[in-house]
């Protein structure tokens, strides 16, 4: 099997696991059932994938990989156009929304795996995750040092909250407020971050 048919086959049983394994639960779903909904052979996932629980880490890896690519080119897409790093963090938001937006699935099983303690996929869940909280610390940071965000943030514990902030908002928006606009969402969110709730008084 060529790379690019690999790929694609292996995009299919990603889609078919995380479908399935939201509709059901990991334990439930079995590796006939993620073979059928991708349309394969059953030995076409053994082929790939050692067994369903590597399946699912590596569906992890995968989804929380686009993740941080959507994340890392919202940034840089805005910081190319002249724009601050405050507007490559908002930027970073609405990638956020939209990744969430397109893969829902994907991202109610992913947070609910965050708060597992004994899966075996555990640390491989944890490393990805640093790894998309890295890159809106690292802005966030460029922001600190810019004098374009206060010099007292907790840099690391702000860059984990804005990540955590963007991916419950997004569950709650799409599960709660389905007909509010990303727009809509985007904004609410974008005035947290500049700074823009507080009234006349405060």
């Amino acid at each position: 099997m060529n790379s690019a048919r690999r790929e694609a086959t292996r995009q299919k049983l990603y889609e078919a696991a995380v479908t399935l394994i939201a509709e059901q639960g990991f334990s439930s779903t079995t590796v006939d059932e993620i073979a059928e909904r991708a349309g394969v052979a059953k030995g076409t996932v053994y082929y790939n994938f050692a067994s369903k629980n590597d399946l699912f880490e590596e569906l992890l890896r995968h989804g929380v990989g686009l993740l941080t690519a959507s994340l890392r080119e919202a940034s840089e897409g805005a910081v190319a156009s002249g724009g601050s790093n405050v507007d490559a963090l908002d930027a970073m938001i609405r990638a956020g929304l939209e990744f969430i937006a397109r893969y829902p699935s994907f991202t109610q099983l992913y947070v609910a795996e965050l708060w597992r303690t004994n899966r075996a996929w555990q640390s491989t869940l944890m490393m990805v995750r640093q790894e998309a909280v890295a890159v809106v610390e690292k802005v966030l940071g460029a922001a600190v040092d810019a004098g374009e965000l206060s010099d007292e943030i907790d840099v690391p514990l702000t860059a984990s909250a804005l990540f955590g902030m963007v991916l419950v908002a997004a569950l709650d928006w799409q599960a709660f407020q389905p007909a509010r606009s990303i727009d809509d969402v985007h904004a609410a969110l974008s005035r947290l971050l500049q700074g823009r709730v507080s009234g006349p008084g405060a």
